[in-house]
């Protein structure tokens, strides 16, 4: 074999080595990203979940302040049923909510 060629031939299996290399590393940085994005995934479906689950309570909240709101309305106003049926109301939202607190 000619000195040329032979160099060419050496070249070439250098470059595939290289290559092999190359795509064995672009491999293993692709299951890499696919972990991180898996965990990414996660993570934003948990934050999503807290966040539903927070706007569940400010809203219960909102409730439980406007309750209380037409409690002292209908006391100020001498309207003690209808601030007795408020009062019913609010304790029974409040016992839901322990009921479902002890029930998770």
């Amino acid at each position: 074999m000619e000195k040329g060629t032979e160099v060419r031939v050496q070249f070439k299996r250098v470059k595939a080595n290289k290559m092999k290399e190359n795509v064995e590393w672009l491999r293993e940085e692709q299951r890499e990203i696919r972990g991180k994005l898996g965990e990414m995934e996660r993570e934003c479906e948990r934050v999503k979940e807290e966040t539903e689950m927070m706007v569940k309570q400010t809203a219960r909240t909102q409730i439980k302040l406007a309750l209380m709101f037409y409690i002292l309305k209908a006391r100020e106003g001498g309207n003690f049923i209808e601030a007795a049926e408020f009062t019913m109301l609010l304790r029974e939202i409040v016992a839901k909510e322990r009921a479902d607190e002890n029930s998770e």
